[in-house]
């Protein structure tokens, strides 16, 4: 009897000291990897992002050659655009973690063994973040096209891998936490992408870490945010880092916050079933704030001003032009005092219409890089040319005139405006199919993507085929 009772109190402290021999999040990591990069939807994610940046690359070169983007901005963008559809693709993975294990049936096996909680949720979330570098190693050979051979790519592949790190961390455990509340996909799906719409369509950045993210980058890489530009180099110089690392505390803040909610409330109450179900049968969507603002309108009196005749006159280079999106058109205007006083400065700023009426209204500014020119005042007799340069964005037809504007004498004075002939631009259409050479990449990354993609489809069939006909060897034999 003592030694039967020996025995039982060996064998139960032996099961109280006894451990897995790996941790319970390594191996639901491994899991998770296994169904995501092994035939499943994390490389279907993953090519659907290469054939989204592919396009956007396109668009950016095709801006870039109609006159519209630097390298830096392009580089940004690319960069940025990375980082938001990564952030969707890692919030897409978390809201299937829970809800499909429940959905699939699988989550029970899980809970009755006595691995912790916390750690299968921390295995989920590390499988979440693992797009984010791939996808940062597919966005570099775009970058890199588009910087045309300048300096940027750099500080935005450490700005960008930074931003993302920050960001994206926060939107897997976002994700996880609504699958949490979820018994099936398809809501955990539909609330997640509001979750995101929500974030990205709000640009008030003391409530979105998003645009503090973005504005951190856009100091790092392009040398503006807000406002601010710093002139010199291509005509922007990137910020030092030093003046810029505040921009990160919002994120980070926030990623903090989000991971303190998953693992400290999701890790600890994970449960077979979802509670609260009343609560989530009502949350079926979320409901757009509409913001209303009353426009008061305040009549004002206003006195009839005669005509005058001015003495200034203005006459331009050219009358009209034919070319195509993307051209440079450059002329000149010359302005002429012919009275007998010195005129007042003059402000001459040149405007831009679409002579047709069904055509897009005209955004001077992407068409011109200087819009304004200012003239001191003229003496009698003396006049000052003044030249100019328009980038054709668009196809159509375009009118382009300057007005010359003299400085009123006070407050309660006005001046007589003097108008230039109009330059007539009939533009064609756009013709280059491969802008900036970007086409063999926009084609080239996501055909290589697919072709990894055939290849671990036929690698694991050749496995599952493997795996059978040594199933039935043993059993023959």
């Amino acid at each position: 009897m003592t030694s039967v009772d020996a025995d039982t109190r060996e064998a139960v402290a032996d099961a109280e000291t006894w451990k897995p021999a790996l941790p319970a999040w390594r191996v639901v990591l491994s899991r998770e990897l296994a169904e995501l990069w092994v035939g499943g939807k994390g490389l279907y994610l993953i090519l659907a992002f290469s054939v989204l940046l592919g396009i956007e690359t396109f668009v950016l070169a095709t801006n870039a050659e109609l006159n519209l983007f630097t390298p830096r901005d392009m580089v940004y963008e690319i960069t940025k655009i990375a980082i938001q559809v990564s952030m969707l693709i890692g919030l897409i993975i978390g809201a299937d973690s829970i809800s499909g294990e429940r959905e699939r049936r699988t989550l029970e096996g899980f809970l009755l063994t006595p691995a912790s909680r916390t750690q299968f949720v921390f295995g989920k979330f590390l499988a979440g973040l693992t797009a984010w570098p791939v996808a940062l190693v597919l966005t570099i050979p775009f970058m890199v096209r588009l910087s045309q051979g300048g300096g940027a790519i750099p500080r935005a592949a450490l700005g960008g891998a930074l931003v993302g790190v920050l960001l994206i961390p926060a939107f897997v455990a976002i994700g996880i936490f609504v699958s949490f509340w979820c018994s099936s996909n398809k809501t955990s799906y539909f609330i997640s992408l509001g979750v995101f719409l929500v974030f990205v369509l709000q640009d008030r950045q003391w409530l979105n870490p998003i645009p503090v993210g973005f504005d951190f980058l856009s100091k790092l890489v392009v040398g503006h945010a807000d406002g601010v530009v710093v002139e010199g180099g291509e005509g922007l110089t990137p910020l030092p880092v030093s003046e810029i690392w505040g921009s990160l505390v919002a994120p980070l803040v926030f990623t903090l916050i989000m991971l303190a909610i998953l693992f400290l409330f999701v890790g600890r109450n994970l449960t077979l079933e979802v509670r609260m179900r009343s609560r989530i049968a009502r949350f079926g969507g979320l409901s757009a704030i509409a913001v209303v603002m009353v426009l008061s309108n305040s009549a004002l009196a206003s006195a009839d001003v005669p005509s005058t005749r001015g003495d200034l006159e203005m006459a331009i280079s050219r009358d009209h032009m034919v070319g195509r999106a993307g051209d440079s058109v450059e002329f000149k205007t010359v302005l002429k005092n012919t009275g007998t006083k010195p005129t007042a400065p003059v402000i001459v700023a040149m405007n831009i219409i679409n002579l047709s009426k069904s055509g897009d209204v005209v955004d001077p500014e992407d068409w011109s890089p200087e819009r304004t020119q200012y003239v001191d005042g003229l003496d009698p007799g003396k006049s000052v040319t003044l030249p100019w340069t328009v980038d054709a964005v668009l196809d159509g037809n375009y009118m382009v005139y300057l007005v010359g504007i003299p400085q009123p004498a006070g407050p309660g004075e006005s001046s007589q405006v003097v108008t230039s002939p109009g330059l007539h631009l009939t533009i064609g259409a756009f013709s280059n199919l491969n802008p900036s050479g970007v086409l063999p990449y926009t084609i080239g990354v996501p055909f290589a993507v697919l072709v990894v993609i055939v290849l671990v489809l036929m690698l694991r069939r050749r496995r599952v085929d493997a795996g059978g006909s040594e199933a039935e060897s043993a059993a023959r034999s």
